[in-house]
């Protein structure tokens, strides 16, 4: 198996609603999109399947070297293989790169936060960092449209935090903010045992709306000169407003279920978002 048909697989049995937008590219940037994302992956699953902390630190620690190796020009995983040769093509830096395992480790260093701007910075390790590396993939002619990437980074972050309420909670981690909580008489307890109620759902109201808000910020950044580039970014940017409004049309019963869109739908979202833009 090559190091591109590795991240093509990694890519497909994720089952994100990313690949769909993937699709659209011409093969030399899916290649390096499919590359930067099984990366992500591969860090993800780092810290996420492990059940010894020490182990999670340790294979980060390799990561972080794995990426230096990646830039020195002697890769030696599959997934840095196949991003190697796009990291000049598409000038993609490292400390953008080095930012997403620090963001990982952010998770094995703390599992709550007390505000929003200390879960805003997390967010920004783990997602607006992709969103830029993701936009200079696509193509950029005005810096601006990074500006767009990085808040559009955010905005997923944060539907992926309401989607995954209850699967967090379960690993022992609460992404909602805790003066937040406090805010609206919810308790951590209330989260870990999956108490659904009124005060829970106008939490998450609040949650949502932000979430919308930091959509339609990044959709005033971006330049009209690079919207067909940024073709990618506006059809995940339509599965997850998606996905958010289903959510909230559940009444955010997020607690006890995961719920999502079906494969079809992603694609029919994409493909549309594809033809108008």
């Amino acid at each position: 198996m090559s190091p591109d048909e590795y991240c093509q697989q990694k890519t497909v049995q994720s089952g994100s609603s990313f690949y769909y937008s993937f699709l659209f590219l011409e093969p030399e940037r899916r290649r390096a999109i499919t590359a930067l994302y099984a990366l992500c992956r591969e860090l993800d699953d780092t810290v996420d399947n492990a059940t010894d902390e020490s182990v999670a630190r340790i294979k980060l620690a390799w990561w972080r070297t794995e990426i230096s190796a990646m830039y020195n020009g002697t890769p030696t995983h599959p997934v840095t293989q196949a991003l190697k040769p796009h990291l000049a093509t598409y000038q993609l830096h490292e400390p953008h790169i080095q930012a997403i395992v620090e963001g990982m480790e952010m998770d094995l260093n703390q599992s709550r936060y007390l505000d929003f701007a200390g879960l805003k910075h997390y967010c920004f390790h783990v997602a607006g960092v992709v969103g830029i590396l993701s936009a200079s993939i696509f193509g950029v002619s005005n810096p601006q449209t990074l500006q767009f990437a990085e808040k559009l980074g955010l905005a997923f972050q944060l539907t992926n935090i309401i989607r995954d309420v209850g699967e967090d909670a379960r690993k022992g981690r609460i992404y909602l903010p805790v003066n937040e909580l406090q805010q609206f008489g919810v308790t951590a307890a209330d989260i870990l045992n999956a108490r659904h109620s009124d005060k829970f759902e106008a939490l998450m109201k609040f949650q949502a709306d932000r979430a919308r808000a930091y959509y339609d910020e990044a959709m005033a950044l971006l330049p009209k000169e690079d919207r067909r580039a940024q073709r990618p970014g506006l059809m995940m940017s339509a599965i997850y407003r998606t996905l958010l409004d289903e959510i909230e049309r559940d009444h955010f019963h997020v607690l006890t279920q995961r719920i999502s869109l079906t494969p079809l739908r992603k694609l029919w979202l994409a493909w549309k978002t594809y033809v108008r833009s």
